[in-house]
């Protein structure tokens, strides 16, 4: 996706975003934001990033990749807009009718009247032909 006579590319991102670049079979490497590193275009360079936590607004997160010529010159830019989602699962686990988001018996499961646990029922069969 590159723009014609790119040769390298650099990345900015906002502080929500880790980046990472690995480059030539090397050790991926870190990218701070506005750290003015640059790698080159080559087949198998790979550009990963990812956000840790859930976003406070919509498209709240960004990454800027900028396109090189040989002598450094900047030819172009690419941004992406990002907004972290967090899911999670949280069950009534102790079984007293109040679904909490760290209860300590969310890792086990106990049976009986005095047990506790999340049961998970999973409806496999095909509904419609």
């Amino acid at each position: 996706a590159a723009p014609p006579g790119a040769v390298s590319f650099g990345v900015k991102h906002t502080e929500g975003v880790s980046v990472e670049v690995a480059c030539r079979g090397q050790a991926e490497v870190g990218s701070d934001a506005g750290s003015g590193t640059r790698w080159p275009l080559a087949k198998g360079t790979v550009l990963r990033f990812s956000m840790s936590q859930a976003s406070t607004e919509v498209n709240d997160n960004k990454i800027t990749i900028s396109f090189y010529a040989e002598g450094g010159q900047p030819i172009n830019q690419a941004g992406v807009f990002l907004t972290g989602v967090g899911i999670s699962l949280d069950v009534d686990a102790d079984q007293d009718g109040v679904v909490e988001k760290n209860s300590p018996n969310k890792a086990s499961w106990t049976w009986g009247p005095e047990g506790h646990g999340a049961i998970l029922l999973v409806s496999c069969d095909k509904e419609s032909t």
